[in-house]
């Protein structure tokens, strides 16, 4: 019988989030033939004795186990040799961060499924927090519009319970007519669209944010096409701007002048146009005061010319001159307001947690199952038998530090 350790989080900072909740373990005992212990944490968002009482056996040592599951990178110390993992790696982009974990890791002959590789046959992830980095990112946009202007005040949803809690903290609420802009139509779109709606934020089509007045707040959301165009004036095609971003030109200045928030969800392509320059937003058209970067590409590598850097949860903010381009404190006069969070799931972890843990119970697990290797977990595996598997041997270099 397949026997599964949920591992200690292990990485400083420490990450509160769990592959599996209490629940769900017990559920997948009762319905897959696989055991399940949980190593005890003093930081998990679950504690030791919610999973005891759901039947899941606690176990400091898990070197019984067949898999061991994650969340974030595993220190080297704590890696336990000829084992099969499942954590988020963050190697497989070439992270110079890492490569002594993916040393470590062919060395100590383990074999390495990467969260971030689990794929269907369309090549589309099969799991994934986005989400609910979605719904934090949208909910910390609002946040700091009411820290900045004092219209309305929001809890940090770090230190809240679970959403369900915020959720009360919504129904309360007055918003003032704010006009919001969303980028992108994937899994962070489409939680931070659920959490404006929650806010009971109304959703318009561009055409009407565009062209009508509202007395309420709205928001709407962006595909590529509403936002940039072909600079020789032919019409817009998806695929070619996927394949050709360089021959197109951003045509987003028609929604930053009339706009209050925007929230970045798109994936970016460094040869796409950037939706403005560092210099527009000094023009006296420009409205925006807070950008809400969730998918946190830093610059010169980003859509948001603004995001020159990461945040954390402890300080999620931090201002742009609208002059100099240069930082300053958040809240200030002549500022933008930046929120680029980049562990963003993190602020609400029991939620993203239960989230994380369906998709794995679903989509994951019964693979290691089956009566035939797994097509989709031997596609998400870097390194295998003390080396890189076949489809990750480009990170062969990189391994050895040429």
């Amino acid at each position: 019988m397949l026997k599964i350790g949920i591992i200690r989080e292990g990485k400083v900072p420490p990450d509160a989030r769990t592959p599996m909740t209490p629940e769900q373990c017990a559920e997948a005992q009762v319905e897959l033939p696989l055991r399940i212990v949980v190593q005890p944490s003093q930081v998990r968002c679950f504690k030791d004795a919610e999973y005891t009482n759901h039947g899941i056996h606690l176990q400091e040592d898990l070197s019984d186990c067949n898999l061991l599951l994650g969340i974030k990178e595993v220190p080297i110390n704590q890696l336990l040799a000829d084992k099969a993992y499942m954590f988020f790696s963050h190697t497989m982009k070439k992270q110079a961060y890492n490569r002594p974990l993916l040393q470590a890791l062919v060395d100590k002959n383990i074999r390495m499924i990467d969260y971030e590789a689990l794929q269907d046959e369309k090549g589309q992830r099969l799991i994934a927090f986005g989400f609910y980095a979605g719904i934090v990112g949208a909910h910390n946009a609002l946040w700091t519009w009411g820290e900045r202007t004092g219209d309305f005040s929001l809890p940090r949803l770090s230190n809240s319970h679970d959403y369900a809690q915020v959720l009360e903290v919504y129904n309360q609420m007055n918003l003032p007519p704010l006009r919001i802009v969303l980028t992108g139509g994937g899994r962070v779109a489409k939680g931070a669209a659920k959490n404006l709606k929650d806010m009971g934020i109304g959703q318009v089509s561009p055409e009407e944010y565009l062209n009508q007045k509202f007395n309420e707040p709205v928001f709407t959301q962006l595909k590529a096409s509403d936002y940039v165009e072909r600079k020789d004036g032919t019409a817009f095609d998806k695929a070619d701007f996927y394949a050709n971003g360089a021959a197109y030109q951003s045509k987003f200045h028609l929604f930053s002048g009339i706009t209050d928030i925007f929230i970045n969800g798109i994936f970016y392509d460094k040869t796409a146009p950037k939706f403005f320059t560092l210099k527009e937003i000094n023009n006296s058209d420009f409205s925006i005061q807070v950008i809400a970067d969730i998918t946190c590409d830093i610059m010169p590598d980003s859509s948001v010319p603004c995001t020159i850097r990461a945040s954390k949860i402890a300080n999620p903010v931090y201002g742009i001159d609208k002059k100099s381009g240069q930082e300053t404190l958040p809240f200030e006069a002549g500022s933008i307001d930046i929120m680029a969070i980049d562990n963003l799931p993190s602020e609400l972890p029991r939620d993203a947690s239960a989230f994380f843990g369906r998709q794995l119970i679903e989509k994951i697990l019964p693979e290691f199952l089956l009566a035939e290797e797994s097509e989709v977990l031997k596609q998400a595996t870097i390194c295998g038998a003390g080396a890189l598997t076949e489809k990750f041997s480009y990170l062969q270099s990189f391994l050895i530090g040429q």
